[in-house]
């Protein structure tokens, strides 16, 4: 049995209190150059610096420490807790944790409304997908969906969510108003992560089982197409993706390959890989600088980020990043 620690903090917080009293929170980032990246064995969210790629500091968080998202002002970064069963709150300010949300078992991923009045989580013990209100601090509804939920996006509209289901090989379609599933979209096996089109459209997901990314055409729930990777020297099974990007004007997506130690470079419009790029060992997370010119890719085996250079598609350095490193977020 796995021991969990609980962090529970009162209502009286200034966070807190901010949520209670529905304060409206602007949308410009507080712009630090923080780069964070959270470590599950190390329990610790790692900073660093975003131009000199220096170590800045660690914050110690709850027992393994995965998904991250800024609040909307960039005040504050969440954290998943996933062994804690928490969603821990940092200051940007102060780096450190100042509140914890509790928001279920083993909540793995989430995503904000884009009011931020709600957080979407998904649960992988329960198989659910948790809606949580930020200004009462509580669940307001738990919709069950396939076994072993992780991936969650919200619409930018705010009417729908999607999930995967690793087991079911499902992409769940959730409508947030109805509270409850809307439709079932067989996808690859062991769907993971989620991209949207800039102009919403069609929603990526990477199927780690199948080496694929299927793509969902959102005003059908059905799919358009599907996308597969070839790295030289790699077998078929080795070629499992998980993370993915998406440029700004969807043009472009990043795909982290996994046991493949690549990153596939994808040409969004003809919907096909056109380059790769060798890494650290298995690519898991990554995320693009504001102006698109870095790659910051998380080496799950190797313990590692690597720094790509969107431009020549090179490594320009690889940073260590505590023990098997699972997220990574910028400030820029």
């Amino acid at each position: 049995m796995k021991t969990k620690l609980k962090l529970r903090h009162a209502l009286a917080t200034p966070i807190a209190m901010g949520l209670a009293l529905g304060l409206t929170w602007n949308l410009s980032a507080k712009d630090t150059g923080y780069v964070f990246v959270s470590s599950e064995k190390d329990d610790v969210v790692t900073v660093f610096d975003v131009k000199t790629l220096t170590k800045v500091m660690t914050i110690k968080t709850g027992e393994r420490p995965r998904h991250m998202a800024f609040s909307r002002d960039g005040k504050h970064l969440y954290v998943a807790a996933s062994e804690a069963d928490a969603i821990e709150i940092i200051d940007i300010d102060k780096l450190k944790v100042i509140d914890a949300l509790d928001v279920g078992e083993d909540p793995e991923a989430f995503d904000l409304s884009s009011d931020e009045k709600l957080m979407f989580i998904t649960n992988e013990d329960d198989g659910e997908l948790t809606i949580f209100d930020l200004s009462t601090r509580e669940v307001v509804s738990a919709v069950e969906v396939g076994e072993e939920p992780e991936g969650v996006l919200a619409s930018a509209d705010g009417r729908t969510v999607y999930v995967t289901s690793e087991v079911a090989n499902m992409v769940h379609v959730v409508d947030v108003e109805k509270r409850e599933v809307i439709a079932n979209v067989v996808v690859g096996n062991r769907p993971r992560r989620f991209a949207l089109t800039p102009d919403g459209r069609f929603l990526w997901v990477t199927n780690e089982l199948s080496g694929t990314v299927s793509i969902i055409d959102t005003s059908t729930n059905t799919i358009s197409g599907e996308i597969a990777f070839t790295p030289r020297g790699f077998r078929p099974e080795d070629i499992t993706p998980v993370g993915i990007a998406m440029t700004a004007d969807g043009k472009t997506a990043y795909v982290g390959l996994g046991a493949a130690n690549h990153v596939a470079v994808v040409d969004v419009v003809q919907r096909k890989a056109t380059d790769y790029v060798l890494v650290g060992k298995r690519p898991w997370a990554l995320t693009l600088t504001r102006d698109e010119a870095t790659l910051f890719v998380v080496n799950g085996k190797s313990d590692d980020v690597s720094v790509v250079d969107t431009g020549s598609l090179k490594v320009k350095r690889s940073i260590p990043a505590g023990r098997v490193p699972y997220g990574v977020i910028i400030d820029d």
